[in-house]
């Protein structure tokens, strides 16, 4: 990915600060239908008339991740808010606040990316209690688990300390 690095190197800072928030942005787009999906699904469970015939630890797993995936909700919602409410800065100000704003959504975005790994891992876990049974559930839960613990964070984290030239991670 040459190209993309010399065009990188060739940004100012406020150029590429704002690229970065833009892309970080994007990538919000993405994650959130999932998140509501599965949360509206969650939401609608207790209303179905199977729901009064689940194990109490169905009915905790059930709880933890509707929490899970209302607070994913809150918290990849939360860097589109953060920088609705913070997009007018002083010329002086600028680089700070876009740093600051893109340090902070990048937070809140890993945050709500572990919450909603949580819900679908307890999801999985309801599902496959109610279709099965507890041992089953776990195993399929702790598989679908290992794949996004994989996928989102060790695939990511793996490439990064392979490419020791591009020094640590720019806000």
């Amino acid at each position: 990915m040459r190209g993309g690095r010399i065009a990188e190197e060739s940004e100012s800072e406020k150029e590429r600060l704002s690229r970065k928030l833009s892309e970080l942005l994007e990538e919000l787009r993405v994650a959130l239908p999932g998140v509501q999906v599965l949360f509206a699904f969650l939401l609608t469970l207790p209303f179905t008339e199977r729901f009064t015939r689940i194990t109490p630890l169905s009915r905790d797993v059930y709880f933890g991740s509707f929490l899970a995936a209302a607070l994913a909700s809150v918290f990849l919602i939360a860097p589109s808010a953060y920088h609705r409410m913070r997009w007018r800065f002083t010329d002086r100000e600028e680089l700070d606040a876009k740093r600051q704003m893109l340090i902070t959504s990048s937070r809140l975005a890993t945050v709500g990316i572990v919450l909603l790994g949580l819900a679908v891992a307890g999801a999985t876990f309801l599902i496959g209690n109610v279709t099965f049974d507890v041992p089953v559930a776990a195993a399929v839960s702790a598989v679908v688990t290992g794949v996004a613990i994989v996928l989102w964070f060790g695939l990511p984290l793996s490439r990064r300390a392979r490419a020791p030239d591009q020094g640590a991670p720019a806000p």
